[in-house]
């Protein structure tokens, strides 16, 4: 099976989207944040499936997990 999550630089300049639309992660995270419950995206979004969209904070969840952060001092 297709991964639900794609990067293509064709679309919305690589940002991670879910799969056959122009609908990217970092927006779905957008949504929840300012309230808008799994419910209220997928009827507004009748695009996305149950699994599409717990697939994109899937991938958010491992793309926070690794992220990693240097406290380092650069001299001139």
């Amino acid at each position: 099976m297709e991964p639900w999550i794609v990067r293509d630089p064709a679309i919305l300049a690589g940002k991670p989207c879910v799969r056959g639309t122009r609908i990217s992660v970092d927006f779905l995270l957008e949504l929840m944040a300012s309230g808008a419950s799994q419910s209220d995206i997928l009827a507004a979004y009748p695009q996305l499936s149950p699994e599409s969209l717990a697939a994109a904070f899937q991938y958010a969840a491992a793309s926070l997990r690794d992220e990693f952060i240097w406290d380092g001092k650069i001299s001139a």
